[in-house]
């Protein structure tokens, strides 16, 4: 008679996605102080000892989803600041939109709220996540804007304040979805929220036209 086969032990070991996957669930359902590795395997339908062959700390199981989840989609933002043919106004609508669909609206989007609420208790995380993730966003925010204003299409404006006001509102619609939103208060539409948002940013950085 043939065994019958359970999927754990058909699966020896996890693929680290899996793994990275079953940790960030966690880490937004309870914060990265009340995950544990324990936790993190039973997640993934592994051994806490397969865990370790892959990862040896729960810091870097951090560091390996904001490496394998965020960092390849901000390589490929400047890739499109690079290469894009169109206005700074649309490359603007491009970053936030590109934002939103492939963080905004994934289970990655908890992290900055994670970040905010866990800064404090583990400085050195923050630290990574600034250098890593928040620093290269802004750099694309900022090579936008020095864009738009080098070819006359936006207002000069003190740039590194533009880029905090445009990124904050984006920034509260996560938050919120993380926090209050999930149990009271407004309910946000997304796209209505967004083309609000860039519709007000792109008509305030917008160079006026002189009437004819």
């Amino acid at each position: 008679m043939e065994a019958i086969v359970h999927p754990r032990q058909r699966r020896k070991e996890a693929r680290p996605a899996e793994l990275m996957a079953a940790a960030l669930e966690l880490f937004v359902e309870k914060g990265f102080a009340g995950t544990r590795l324990d936790d993190v395997a039973a997640r993934a339908g592994v051994s806490k000892g397969t865990l370790y062959l892959y990862f040896d700390s729960k810091e870097a199981l951090f560091k390996a989803v904001i490496q394998e989840g965020i960092v390849p989609i901000l390589e490929d933002g400047a890739g499109l600041v690079e290469s894009f043919g169109g206005t700074s106004s649309d490359l603007l609508r491009a970053l936030i939109g590109n934002w939103w669909q492939r963080i905004g609206e994934t289970p990655l989007a908890g992290v900055p709220k994670l970040m905010i609420s866990e800064a404090g208790n583990f400085p050195e995380l923050a630290n990574y996540y600034y250098d890593t993730v928040i620093m290269r966003g802004r750099d694309l925010m900022r090579r936008t804007l020095q864009r738009g204003i080098a070819a006359g299409e936006f207002r000069v404006v003190d740039v590194e304040t533009a880029i905090d006001v445009i990124f904050a509102p984006v920034l509260m619609l996560v938050i919120w979805r993380y926090s209050l939103g999930a149990c009271c208060g407004t309910r946000y539409d997304p796209q209505v929220y967004l083309q609000t948002h860039l519709d007000l940013a792109v008509n305030g950085l917008s160079v006026a036209k002189e009437p004819t």
